[in-house]
C-alpha cells in the first residue's frame, strides 16, 4: 500500500536524501520517494502499522512529519513563507547597506563621520560593524537552527554549509575584536591596525542576505511549478444550483449528492460529472481535454465537472460528485506524476546524499592546505568559507523535480496525463508505436461509405433500407439509419432477423430483404461482386425484393478525421508505426494504406496482442502501445509505455501509463514531443548543476590563485550559489510555454466540429399535465422526418427534439396533437 506524508524542515537535496534513507531503513518499507518541492513523501509499505515508526524516524533525523489524506490539494510550494522571507530580506538589506557603507565607503570616497576615523577609533569601528551584523544574524537565525541541528543528527545539509560558513566569518570577527581590545590595552597598535583591516562581519551579513534573496527568488519561481494544479483546482465551482422538491437552491459543492438535478446556465461551470436530462449547450472542454473546439451537448450526453457552458441551458443528473469526478482524478494523477521521481534523477540523488559531507571535507582540506602553505590564517579561512557557501546541493536536488512538475502540468493542459515521472522519461526513448485499429485509428463504429442503387433511386434505396434496419441491432443497421436520418421511415410488418444473413420485412405489402451475398443467393437474386469495395475494407449490404435486386449500401469503420495527420506526425519523429488488428489482411491493408501505415499485423486475437509486443521487444525495439485502455490491457501491460486514448469522461484512467483525455490520435506525437522536451530540460539542469559545482568549488578553494592570483570572495560565492538554484528553476519553467509542432489543420478541425455537433431544438409547450401528455408529445415529435429522439420535461414545460428537423413541421405536429406552443 502507498502512504503519504507531509515533511517539514527540508531545504535541499541532502535533506530529501536523508529522509528517504531513514524511511527505507524501517522494516516493512519497500520504497520511499520525497518530493522536495511539495514537501511530501510517498512510501510503499506492507501495512499501515509502520506509520508511527516512520514518523519517529523522520523526527529523529531532525525533520517534522504528519500523515496526509488522499484528497488532492493545491500545494503551491512554500507559499506561506514568501511574506516572511520578504520581510527578512528587507530588514537584512537595510542593515547590510549601512554596514557596507562603514566597511567599504572609504574605498569610493564617501564621507565618513569623524568618530569612525583613525587608529585610535578602530575599536569603535569594529563595535559598529558588530552591532550592525547582529540583527542580520538574528533575522536569519533559521539557517543556524536547522543547520546545526542537522550537524548534530549527522545529516548535514545546505543550511549546515551556510551556518558553518557565515558562522565562521562572524566568530572570526568576534575573536578579532577581543584581540584588538587586548592589543590596544597593551599599546600594540600594529596588531590593532591589522585586525581592523581584516574583519569578516560584512561577509557574514552578506552571505546570509544573498542566500535569503536567492531562496526568495527560488521559492517564487517554484511556486509557479504548481500553477497547473492551481488552475485545475480553480475549475471546480464553489457552489451549485440544485433542484430539490421543485425548488432551485444554491448549495456548497460539497453538499451535492449523486442523483441531484443540477442546473447550469450560460457562462456557468459544470460542478459534477453527470448526464444531461434536458436542454442543450455549447460546452468548452479545453481545460480537461486540451481541445480548444467547443462541443455541442444535448439530452443523454455525458458532461464532466470543470467544463464550461458557453451558451445554452442545461439540467443534468449528478452521476459522480466530489473526489469521484473526472476533474479530481486528473488532479490526483497530475499531483502523483509531479511528485514522483524519474530514473534519470537517481545519479543526482546518490550524489546529493554525500554532497554536503564531501564539501565540508573539501573546505577543511582547503583551510589546512593554505594555512600550511605559509598563507595567513585570514586567507585560509576566507578560502574555506568560500568553498562552503559556493557549493549548491539545491541545484542538484531541483534539477529533475522542477522539470517533472512543470512538464506534467503542461501535459495536463494539453490533455495528456502521465501516471508517473518514469512514464514521462521512458516515452522519449520509444522507437516503435503500435496502434490498435478499432477505436484508436478508426472511429470504432461503422459509417455508410457508398450507396449504389440498381432498380430504385438512391433515396428510395436508403428509405427502404433504413425502414427495414430500424428494428435491427446490428452496427451496420445504425450506420444506415444515421445516413437516412432526414428521410421518412415506412412502417415494417412481419419483421424477422435472419441469423448470419440479414433481415426481412414487409413494407406496403411488398416483402423486402437486406443482408449479405449468402442471403441473396438463397432467394435466387444475382448481385454484383464489389471487389473494389472489399479491397478497401468496406462491407456491402445487398437489398432486394423477391422479384428484383434493388441495390447495395457499403459501410466501414472509417478512420478518425485526424488519424492520417497523426501518423504523419509520428513518422516526422522517426517513429516506426505498426497497426495491430484482428481484421483480415485485406481490411487491415485497406485501412493502413489510407492512414499511411505500411507495417500491418492482421488477424491478431486480443489475447495474442501482448505476444506481438514481446516479439518486438526481443528485437530490441522500445514499444509504445496505444489502445482503448480496456480491451487491450495485456498488450498495454507488456509495452515499455502504454497509452490509453479516450474521450475525456469515459476513459479508464487506471489502465495505462499515459492517458489522452481527448479522442485525438495527434496526442501521441504531442506526448512524445513533450517527453523529449522535458528530458532535454532535465539534462540541461543536471549539466548546469554538475558543471557549476565542479567548476565553482575548485575556484573557491583557490586553484587559480597560485598562477593567476584570483581568489574568490565569500560574498561572491554566496551570490553564485543563490543564483545557481534560481537558474535551474527558471530553466524548468520554460516548459510552461512548450508548444507542440503537431497541430490539426483548419479543415480537420472543421470536420471534427461537424462530427461532434448534434442538432437539437427546444420548444416551450403549454397544456402538458401528466405522463400521458409527455408520452403523446414525445411520440408525435419522434414521427417528424429527421427526428432521432424527443424528450419532454414536464416541470419546465419543454420538449427537446434531437435530429435534423424542420422547426415548423415539429410545431405543427405538436399543435395537431392538441397542445399549445409558447414562443
Amino acid at each position: 500500500m502507498q502512504l503519504k506524508f507531509n515533511v517539514t524542515g527540508m531545504t535541499c537535496a541532502a535533506c530529501s536524501a536523508r529522509v528517504e534513507k531513514v524511511a527505507t531503513q524501517i522494516p516493512g518499507v519497500e520504497k520511499a520517494e520525497v518530493n522536495l518541492l511539495a514537501g511530501t513523501m510517498s512510501v510503499n509499505a506492507n501495512e499501515r502499522t509502520v506509520i508511527p515508526q516512520i514518523l519517529a524516524a523522520i523526527e529523529k533525523a531532525g525533520y517534522g512529519a504528519t500523515v496526509m489524506g488522499d484528497t488532492p490539494v493545491n500545494r503551491a510550494p512554500a507559499d506561506n513563507s514568501l511574506p516572511e522571507m520578504k520581510r527578512r530580506i528587507i530588514y537584512s538589506a537595510i542593515f547590510l547597506v549601512v554596514l557596507m557603507y562603514f566597511t567599504m565607503g572609504h574605498m569610493i570616497h564617501l564621507p565618513m563621520p569623524g568618530w569612525y576615523h583613525g587608529d585610535e577609533n578602530a575599536l569603535v569601528a569594529v563595535l559598529v560593524q558588530l552591532f550592525l551584523t547582529l540583527p542580520v544574524l538574528y533575522w536569519n537565525r533559521a539557517y543556524y537552527r536547522k543547520g546545526i541541528r542537522s550537524l548534530l543528527h549527522r545529516s548535514p545539509n545546505m543550511d549546515s554549509l551556510i551556518a558553518v560558513g557565515s558562522g565562521a566569518a562572524f566568530v572570526y570577527g568576534v575573536v578579532a575584536l577581543f584581540r584588538m581590545a587586548y592589543a590596544m590595552g597593551n599599546n600594540q597598535m600594529d596588531v590593532v591596525v591589522y585586525y581592523s583591516q581584516n574583519l569578516y562581519f560584512e561577509s557574514a551579513a552578506m552571505i546570509l542576505t544573498l542566500v535569503t534573496l536567492g531562496k526568495y527568488l527560488e521559492t517564487r519561481a517554484k511556486k509557479k511549478t504548481g500553477d497547473a494544479i492551481s488552475r485545475l483546482m480553480d475549475l471546480n465551482p464553489k457552489t451549485a444550483t440544485v433542484r430539490r422538491n421543485d425548488i432551485n437552491i444554491e448549495l456548497p459543492i460539497e453538499q451535492v449528492v449523486v442523483g441531484d438535478t443540477v442546473i447550469i446556465r450560460a457562462g456557468g461551470r459544470i460542478p459534477v460529472d453527470g448526464t444531461i436530462l434536458s436542454g442543450r449547450a455549447t460546452v468548452d472542454q479545453s481545460a480537461l481535454t486540451g481541445e480548444s473546439i467547443p462541443v455541442e451537448k444535448s439530452v443523454g450526453d455525458s458532461i464532466a465537472a470543470g467544463t464550461t457552458n458557453l451558451e445554452g441551458y442545461l439540467e443534468m443528473c449528478a452521476d459522480r460528485v466530489g473526489e469521484d469526478t473526472t476533474l479530481f482524478q486528473i488532479i490526483r494523477m497530475v499531483e502523483e506524476a509531479g511528485g514522483s521521481k524519474a530514473p534519470i534523477a537517481r545519479l543526482a540523488d546518490k550524489i546529493a546524499g554525500i554532497f554536503v559531507p564531501v564539501v565540508m571535507t573539501i573546505a577543511a582540506i582547503t583551510f589546512f592546505v593554505w594555512l600550511f602553505s605559509e598563507q595567513s590564517l585570514e586567507f585560509a579561512l576566507n578560502m574555506a568559507i568560500s568553498v562552503l557557501v559556493i557549493s549548491c546541493p539545491c541545484a542538484l536536488g531541483l534539477a529533475t523535480p522542477v522539470a517533472i512538475m512543470v512538464g506534467t502540468g503542461r501535459a495536463a493542459g494539453m490533455g495528456v496525463l502521465f501516471r508517473n515521472a518514469e512514464a514521462l522519461e521512458n516515452l522519449h526513448k520509444i522507437d516503435t508505436v503500435v496502434l490498435d485499429k478499432t477505436g484508436t485509428l478508426t472511429k470504432g463504429q461503422p459509417e455508410v461509405t457508398d450507396v449504389i442503387p440498381a432498380a430504385v433511386t438512391e433515396t428510395e434505396l436508403l428509405m427502404i433500407a433504413a425502414s427495414l434496419e430500424e428494428k435491427s441491432e446490428h452496427p451496420f443497421a445504425t450506420a444506415i439509419i444515421n445516413k437516412a436520418i432526414s428521410l421518412p421511415k415506412k412502417k415494417v410488418s412481419d419483421f424477422q432477423v435472419l441469423p448470419g444473413r440479414g433481415v426481412r420485412g414487409i413494407i406496403d405489402g411488398t416483402e423486402y430483404l437486406g443482408g449479405n451475398r449468402r442471403l441473396m443467393e438463397e432467394i435466387g437474386i444475382s448481385v454484383p461482386d464489389f471487389h473494389q469495395l472489399t479491397e478497401k475494407g468496406k462491407t456491402p449490404l445487398y437489398f432486394a425484393s423477391r422479384q428484383a435486386y434493388l441495390g447495395a449500401i457499403a459501410a466501414a469503420d472509417v478512420l478518425k478525421t485526424d488519424s492520417v495527420s497523426a501518423v504523419q506526425a509520428m513518422h516526422r519523429l522517426n517513429l516506426d508505426v505498426i497497426m495491430l488488428t484482428g481484421d483480415n489482411a485485406a481490411t487491415g491493408g485497406a485501412i493502413g494504406d489510407i492512414a499511411g501505415i505500411s507495417n500491418i499485423i492482421s488477424d491478431v486475437l486480443p489475447g495474442d496482442k501482448a505476444g506481438v509486443i514481446s516479439d518486438l521487444q526481443k528485437l530490441g525495439h522500445r514499444v509504445l502501445m496505444v489502445g482503448d485502455g480496456i480491451n487491450d490491457a495485456p498488450a498495454l501491460a507488456t509495452a515499455d509505455v502504454s497509452m490509453a486514448i479516450g474521450n475525456g469522461t469515459d476513459i479508464a484512467v487506471e489502465s495505462a501509463d499515459v492517458v489522452l483525455m481527448n479522442n485525438s490520435l495527434c496526442g501521441v506525437a504531442q506526448a512524445v514531443e513533450l517527453s523529449k522536451a522535458t528530458i532535454r530540460n532535465i539534462k540541461q539542469n543536471l549539466f548546469w548543476a554538475f558543471f557549476y559545482n565542479s567548476l565553482g568549488i575548485p575556484i573557491a578553494a583557490g586553484i587559480l590563485y597560485p598562477g593567476l592570483g584570483i581568489a574568490l570572495s565569500p560574498m561572491i560565492g554566496a551570490a553564485a550559489m543563490s543564483m545557481s538554484s534560481v537558474f535551474v528553476v527558471t530553466n524548468a519553467l520554460r516548459l510552461r510555454w512548450f508548444r507542440t509542432k503537431t497541430r490539426l489543420k483548419a479543415s480537420q478541425k472543421a470536420e471534427i466540429i461537424k462530427e461532434k455537433r448534434t442538432m437539437t431544438t427546444v420548444i416551450n409547450v403549454e397544456g402538458m399535465m401528466c405522463p400521458h401528455c409527455k408520452a403523446r408529445v414525445e411520440s408525435v415529435c419522434k414521427e417528424v422526418p429527421g427526428a432521432t429522439d424527443a424528450v419532454v420535461n414536464l416541470q419546465a414545460k419543454t420538449v427537446t427534439v434531437t435530429g435534423d428537423v424542420d422547426l415548423n413541421t415539429v410545431k405543427k405536429a405538436i399543435l395537431d396533437a392538441g397542445y399549445e406552443i409558447v414562443e
